[in-house]
């Protein structure tokens, strides 16, 4: 297959880690805080910022809370009101995903959002890979104007579960893009490309940052990290995917 013009979405966690990831070439950013759950809504602060800052398309995650993707009606209303922002803010998409109690996919919600949003492009995020069937959640999803699915095939890593990722896109025929993801790496990046025919791929190239304090206080116990990206990695995942 020929990979060069395939897409290659990063998901960052900061301002920083965003503009490292376009310096060392992401086509896209899914834009994100809070790493150790998974990913929340950025703040305005960040939001504000980045976009003044690069023309690559940026989209932010909207997602109230980690854990579950089942939400209360106060929830769903900073939902709304954070897809309005971003959407006055000047961003061409944004990042959502949301759940009923049976694990179906929110279809009254999610097309609220999508209308909401327009003319912003709406990807589902790995909601997708909590619900209850993929081939009806697969359907449900076009059915609300998504444009695209992130997903690592209702697995943590999509390289254990290609076959269900190829059968999403054949599938899915066109109708909305399915965007494989977890666990990519410059590594297997080509041959996740290669099994499922996936025109998009999308990897967080994380990497710890050591802060660069001079003075660190000896009572208190933090590490002081943050979550950067590999720009090195991210390179390296271009050249696969362009081979």
């Amino acid at each position: 297959m020929n990979t060069s013009n395939i897409v290659l979405e990063l998901a960052v966690f900061s301002v920083e880690a965003a503009l490292a990831a376009i310096k060392a070439g992401a086509h896209r950013i899914e834009f994100c805080e809070n790493p150790s759950e998974g990913g929340t809504t950025p703040s305005y602060g960040s939001l504000k910022t980045l976009i003044s800052k690069t023309d690559i398309p940026i989209f932010p995650i909207i997602r109230p809370r980690g854990g579950d993707f089942l939400y209360s009606d106060a929830e769903f209303e900073c939902i709304k009101s954070d897809v309005l922002l971003v959407k006055e803010l000047g961003y061409p998409g944004a990042v959502i995903g949301l759940l009923n109690e049976d694990g179906s996919i929110d279809i009254k919600r999610t097309k609220e959002l999508v209308k909401l949003a327009a003319p912003m492009e709406i990807t589902f995020h790995r909601a997708f890979d909590r619900c209850n069937d993929p081939f009806k959640g697969l359907e449900d999803i076009i059915a609300t104007g998504c444009k695209r699915i992130l997903t690592s095939g209702q697995v943590p890593n999509v390289s254990d579960a290609l076959a269900l990722v190829k059968e999403l896109v054949d599938k899915a025929a066109g109708r909305i893009i399915i965007l494989p993801g977890s666990g990519v790496r410059a590594n297997n990046a080509r041959k996740i490309i290669d099994a499922t025919g996936a025109r998009e791929i999308h990897s967080s190239a994380r990497k710890a940052i050591a802060s660069v304090m001079k003075y660190n206080a000896p009572t208190m116990n933090e590490q002081m990290i943050s979550m950067g990206v590999n720009e090195n990695e991210i390179k390296l995942m271009l050249k696969a995917l362009s081979n």
